[in-house]
């Protein structure tokens, strides 16, 4: 399904008018579809089902609470990074005896948080983790059930700053030194080995890494298990692409057909990690035109988005569609098309930074001061990464259900930016 569609020559995010919601709560604005963050849900409930998963929504893509309440009401578990995301976690009702812990720098304090809410196992990334958690859980009288993050150098073919999965990378370690580390757990009364983790990066738009993964997968539980490990968890993280520019995102089936028979054969329960696949293409950032100019024989746009609400295409180089709300040339179906009525130019916003845009010579449609531009694909990794710089107050976030919405976090104030400053 797609939410976001153009009728009758302006953009709707299902039954909604886009620039209704602009022009009532003002601009930079993030809009979100519940039933196309429902519709990716369920694509991966329904494909991994057979083997009954625990799908760990990944809270550092969206950790909006209006988000993962969605999420948590359709039978989402969740995957964190850090303590503040088991808190956000916690505040909207979900279970955290299904929250799954990773991350490679977690704090005592976060272990310690981590243990009282009883979360279904950390995913360990080092040595002096896994006697942190030990030496954590002793003090408390409890056990830390944790999974082994193995680095299994499969080259996902990622950008350089999202791969995860290979040699060198800060996540992980390499098999053998995991091994090592199993024996340890055996030693330890106060630690549970209960499985193994593999995320390979993002976004992964084949199916061969995953299906090289979950081979190695099959054979260190077996190696585990004959050391006397009782290995029932297999989780692949997420790292499923999306479509950016057209078709190039993968449904969650095809995935399936290269995770599922491998776990079962391994006869473990399967955990993923999915972000973006559910969460990317459920949301947009919506603009307004401040100005144009013509300068250096070039044609800028400049907008009140800015790199401190999407830093993506600065921090990634990323590629998001951006195409007017109201357009004078309808959006083609190929990103990279430039149709006629169209003219090169770049979208940047008014942050004090050469690298502050949202796309660089960009066939699009003529604008002027005071039209809206969408950027489309940006509901993971937008919000939860964006900032105060420039002291520019972040944007207002909306969730769209049907034909009603409603804010699920408001516009930043001046007076937030200073509200926990001190001058004496």
């Amino acid at each position: 399904m797609n939410a976001f569609e153009y009728r009758d020559g302006q953009l709707f995010c299902e039954d909604v008018a886009v620039q209704g919601l602009a022009d009532k709560f003002g601009t930079p604005l993030w809009i979100y579809s519940k039933a196309q963050l429902l519709h990716q849900l369920g694509q991966i409930q329904t494909a991994f089902t057979e083997v009954d998963p625990v799908i760990c929504y990944s809270v550092k893509a969206n950790s909006t609470l209006g988000i993962l309440k969605v999420m948590n009401e359709a039978g989402a578990s969740f995957d964190v990074v850090s303590g503040g995301e088991l808190y956000r976690v916690k505040q909207a009702g979900a279970d955290t005896t299904r929250v799954v812990f990773a991350g490679v720098g977690k704090t005592d304090e976060e272990i310690r948080f981590a243990l009282e809410c009883d979360i279904l196992k950390f995913d360990v990334e080092s040595e002096d983790e896994l006697d942190a958690i030990a030496r954590v859980a002793e003090s408390m009288g409890k056990v830390g059930r944790v999974a082994l993050r193995l680095n299994p150098d499969i080259d996902a073919k990622t950008h350089a700053k999202t791969t995860t999965g290979k040699k060198g990378n800060k996540f992980g370690m390499d098999i053998e030194r995991a091994g090592q580390l199993a024996d340890k757990v055996l030693k330890n009364p106060h630690l549970q080995l209960s499985g193994i983790h593999m995320h390979l990066g993002s976004p992964i738009l084949t199916t061969e890494p995953y299906e090289k993964a979950a081979r190695k997968a099959i054979e260190i539980v077996r190696e585990y298990r004959s050391k006397g490990h009782e290995i029932n968890w297999i989780n692949l993280g997420g790292g499923f692409g999306i479509s950016y520019k057209h078709d190039e995102g993968l449904p969650a089936s095809e995935y399936a057909k290269v995770i599922v028979p491998a776990v079962k054969e391994a006869g473990c329960r399967l955990a993923l990690e999915p972000g973006r696949f559910i969460a990317g293409n459920s949301g947009i950032l919506v603009s307004r035109i401040i100005f144009t100019k013509r300068e250096g024989g070039k044609l800028f746009y400049i907008q009140d988005g800015a790199m401190n609400d999407l830093v993506r295409p600065a921090m990634y180089d990323s590629f998001h569609r951006v195409w007017p709300v109201k357009p004078a040339v309808p959006m083609p179906a190929d990103a990279e098309s430039a149709p006629d009525g169209c003219e090169v130019a770049d979208v940047v916003g008014p942050v004090c930074e050469s690298g502050d845009y949202f796309a660089k010579d960009r066939a699009l449609p003529p604008m002027q001061r005071g039209d809206l531009l969408c950027v489309f694909s940006a509901g993971a990794y937008g919000s939860v990464m964006s900032s105060n710089y420039n002291s520019r107050p972040r944007a207002m976030e909306i969730l769209v259900d049907g034909d009603a919405y409603k804010v699920i976090r408001k516009r930043e104030t001046l007076e937030d930016l200073v509200r926990l400053e001190l001058v004496d």
